[in-house]
């Protein structure tokens, strides 16, 4: 089985330079191709002679996945990936041009365990964690495909990151690594539905990333509804790991909260949103339901607003970002839904 090259850091491919006989700057120059210039084939890497090409050509391999449909908003500009592994499995990344910044929407699973009940993926069921070579490609082949390095990356995709966390957070590092896809540390958010113990190792580890916590509720019995994980880390034991990160990497959190038109879009639910937002230096985003699975919808424009309103006179920045794709079911899972599998 040739070895797989994305998804190894730089030390790794000097190792790997060494097993097949080079000289470990072999290794650098391979980074360099891999991470910096995105080179798709070893035939490309014009500082390396023809026959090193040839032994790499033999003994490794660069990609993980190969891209099985590509779906572009004519509204947006959104595109959806859906790409399929090595063994038949099924993931998807969304790249979102907004005005400014290039953000793309990764994958850290395969399917996710969490059973969301609004979350198109968790109703796909959970096949298998994703390597950091896996992840890191999604972002190596959007770039290609779009000819463009993506400013923003966000775990946000199929599954839970924290729940695979050494691959997610591996890959983070060759993400922001500055000479190779070098996108900045507060350009690439990690974002749990509240996994409380990795929340507190995130801290304790000084991850540069910015954490995100998939809220969607502040009231703990309703949250219970939609989020079954919350029964295992309720909400005030979720809360104090907010606290705990935001204290010890001294950093504002995101709380990104769903909005369930009829569910959790009322007055005592953003009276509920207000008073824990308060609790903590944090952000928060509202985001009106990308319909994904019957029994919910999103909230009309007024609905939003008004539920924005009602957050007053928090101090700490309200925004409403609106999911962009719908007209290309953008919405996680819901591609690989289609297909009836992961």
């Amino acid at each position: 089985m040739k070895n797989k090259l994305v998804g190894l850091n730089r030390a790794e491919l000097e190792l790997f330079a060494e097993s097949i006989g080079e000289k470990r700057f072999r290794g650098r120059q391979l980074f360099s191709w891999i991470y910096a210039k995105h080179a798709a084939s070893f035939e490309v890497m014009s500082d390396l002679g023809r026959e090193l090409r040839r032994k790499l050509a033999e003994e490794a391999g660069l990609e993980w996945m190969t891209l099985e449909q590509r779906a572009a908003s004519p509204e947006s500009g959104s595109v959806k990936y859906l790409f399929r592994l090595e063994d038949g499995a099924l993931i998807e990344a969304v790249y979102i041009p907004e005005s400014g910044r290039r953000t793309l929407c990764i994958s850290s699973q395969v399917g996710c365990a969490l059973g969301c009940a609004f979350c198109a993926t968790g109703a796909l069921g959970f096949r298998r964690n994703l390597t950091t070579g896996e992840i890191a490609d999604q972002v190596l082949q959007a770039a290609r495909e779009t000819g463009e390095m993506p400013t923003n990356i966000v775990f946000m995709g199929m599954g839970e990151p924290f729940l695979n966390y050494e691959a997610v957070t591996a890959a983070a590092g060759l993400i922001n690594n500055p000479d190779g896809i070098a996108v900045g540390h507060r350009h690439i958010v990690i974002s749990t539905v509240g996994i409380t113990p990795a929340i507190l190792r995130f801290a304790d580890e000084g991850q540069p990333f910015r954490l995100a916590v998939s809220l969607h509720s502040a009231i703990d019995a309703k949250r219970r509804q939609i989020v079954p994980i919350a029964k295992r880390y309720p909400l005030p034991e979720l809360l104090n790991a907010v606290k705990y990160y935001a204290k010890k990497a001294r950093r504002r959190p995101t709380f990104e909260y769903v909005l369930l038109a009829g569910f959790n879009d009322g007055e005592e639910d953003a009276d509920a949103l207000r008073r824990l937002a308060a609790e903590v230096p944090c952000k928060v985003n509202l985001i009106p339901y990308n319909p994904a699975l019957p029994g919910f919808e999103r909230p009309d424009e007024a609905s939003v607003t008004r539920f924005a309103t009602w957050l007053s006179p928090l101090h700490a920045p309200v925004s409403i970002r609106w999911s962009k794709g719908t007209d290309i079911n953008a919405a996680c899972g819901q591609l690989a839904g289609r297909e009836g599998r992961i």
